[in-house]
């Protein structure tokens, strides 16, 4: 008995060495209504989605900090951050930002522009430069009851604005996830939708978080804590 009562006192300070010895991942999320999640509750948001599901993959997520307001474009994003006067860097950044600049028909130059300055600001802002940060793509709003009557123009603009993200992603080496496939499929699916029947659902942003979060696992793990 003596033994077992030493084997089991052993274990028990092994497992909580162990926890104790466990390290979080902070997680900073910019972007625009997307990314805070526009007419969903805040667990709904696609950030908090994806964080609890790499919690559940054994990545313990802190609750992510978003960087994140309806209507903002690139050049809101950027004055945001440096309004915010970050403190300490984080070990996932994420953005998604674009829809704005097109919606309002902003040049997509001066979009390229300010999108490989907020690359060059999340890699800065990242504990692992440019190893633990992510895109998603630009969600087609052609394919809401909103956009519905320029349905094709939007979504062949919102192709050419992914197009040049995704090669400034390559640019800087960092993974580009295209999501926007999946935003189509709200039309002829109204689950996808908030009741604004413009932005996603809590539905659609998890399977945004579906689609990626194998590939975000393998960033983590890739990351030398």
């Amino acid at each position: 008995m003596k033994l077992r009562n030493k084997l089991l006192l052993a274990l028990t300070i092994l497992f909580w060495t162990s926890m104790s010895e466990a390290k979080s991942y902070s997680y900073l999320a910019l972007g625009d209504s997307y990314t805070i999640g526009e007419g969903v509750p805040n667990s709904d948001a696609w950030p908090n989605q994806l964080a609890k599901a790499l919690t559940k993959k054994g990545f313990a997520i802190d609750t992510p900090k978003i960087i994140a307001r309806t209507g903002w474009r690139t050049d809101n994003l950027m004055a945001a951050i440096e309004a915010e006067k970050l403190i300490g860097k984080f070990d996932l950044v994420s953005v998604l930002i674009g829809v704005n600049n097109q919606f309002q028909g902003k040049s997509i130059d001066v979009y390229k522009t300010d999108f490989r300055a907020i690359l060059s600001i999340a890699i800065n802002h990242c504990t692992y430069g440019k190893n633990g940060v992510f895109v998603l793509s630009i969600p087609d709003y052609g394919a809401t009851p909103f956009g519905k009557l320029e349905r094709e123009a939007i979504g062949k603009e919102i192709d050419e604005w992914n197009s040049a993200a995704n090669l400034i992603c390559e640019e800087f080496e960092i993974p580009f996830y295209d999501i926007t496939p999946i935003s189509k499929k709200a039309k002829d699916d109204s689950s996808l939708l908030a009741k604004d029947e413009l932005h996603p659902s809590g539905k659609m942003y998890g399977l945004w978080v579906d689609q990626i979060t194998t590939s975000v696992s393998g960033l983590l793990t890739s990351l030398k804590k």
